[in-house]
C-alpha cells in the first residue's frame, strides 16, 4: 500500500512538473515571437523588453539574442556581456563568438577581436570566415607573412573565392612575390572581370 502511495505521488509530481515546463516553454516561445516582430519593425528596445520576462542567466538562446539586440541599439558593452554569458554556457559553439566580434569591432577592441578569432580557429581550424578576417587584421598591420598563411588556407579551401584571392594577391605583392601576385590578380579578373583592385595591382607589377 505504501508503495502504491509513493508511486501515485511520483506520478502526480511528474505531471505537475511537465505542466510547468510546458507553460515555461510556451511563454518563452511567445516572448521570442514578440521580440522578432519588434525587431522587424525596427523597435529594438521593445524587442529587448519583450524578452526580459523570460530571461534566464543559464539560457543560451536568450543570452545570444540579447547580445544581438543590444548590438543593434549600439550598447556594445551590454552586448558583449550577454555574448560572453552565451560563450560561457556553450564554449565550443562558435556562433556566440562570431556575434561577440561585432560589438568588439564597433569598439575597435582589436586584440579582443583577435582573441575570439583564435578561439574559433582552435575549435574549427578550417573556418574560412575566421581565417579570412584574421588575415585582414594582420594585413592591415603589415604583418604580411602571417596574413599570407591565413589567406592561403582560405584560397586552398575555396579557389573561386574572389575576396580571398585578391587579398592574397596584394599580400604576395607586398612580400615581393610578384609572379605569384600576377597569377592571383589574373585569377581575380576571371572571377570578377574589370575588377578595379586587381587591375590596380597589375599596374603596380608593370
Amino acid at each position: 500500500m505504501e508503495t502504491l502511495k509513493r508511486f501515485a505521488f511520483i506520478a502526480v509530481f511528474s505531471i505537475i512538473c511537465s505542466g510547468l515546463i510546458a507553460q515555461s516553454q510556451s511563454a518563452q516561445q511567445a516572448a521570442f515571437a514578440k521580440s522578432y516582430e519588434s525587431e522587424q519593425a525596427g523597435k529594438y528596445i521593445l524587442a529587448i523588453n519583450d524578452l526580459k520576462p523570460v530571461y534566464k542567466s543559464d539560457g543560451y538562446f536568450v543570452n545570444i539574442r540579447m547580445g544581438w539586440l543590444y548590438y543593434l541599439v549600439k550598447q556594445y558593452s551590454e552586448s558583449i556581456k550577454y555574448y560572453n554569458i552565451a560563450i560561457s554556457l556553450k564554449p565550443y559553439a562558435i556562433e556566440a563568438r562570431f556575434g561577440c566580434i561585432k560589438p568588439l569591432s564597433a569598439l575597435e577592441s582589436w586584440e579582443n577581436v583577435k582573441a575570439q578569432y583564435f578561439q574559433i580557429l582552435k575549435i574549427d581550424p578550417q573556418n574560412t570566415l575566421a581565417n579570412y578576417w584574421l588575415g585582414v587584421i594582420y594585413y592591415n598591420r603589415k604583418n604580411y607573412t602571417t596574413a599570407e598563411k591565413l589567406f592561403e588556407k582560405v584560397v586552398n579551401l575555396y579557389p573561386l573565392d574572389y575576396d580571398s584571392i585578391v587579398m592574397l594577391a596584394w599580400t604576395k605583392l607586398n612580400l615581393g612575390k610578384s609572379p605569384d601576385a600576377r597569377i592571383l590578380f589574373y585569377q581575380a579578373l576571371v572571377i570578377r572581370p574589370n575588377d578595379s583592385s586587381a587591375l590596380s595591382g597589375l599596374k603596380q607589377l608593370k
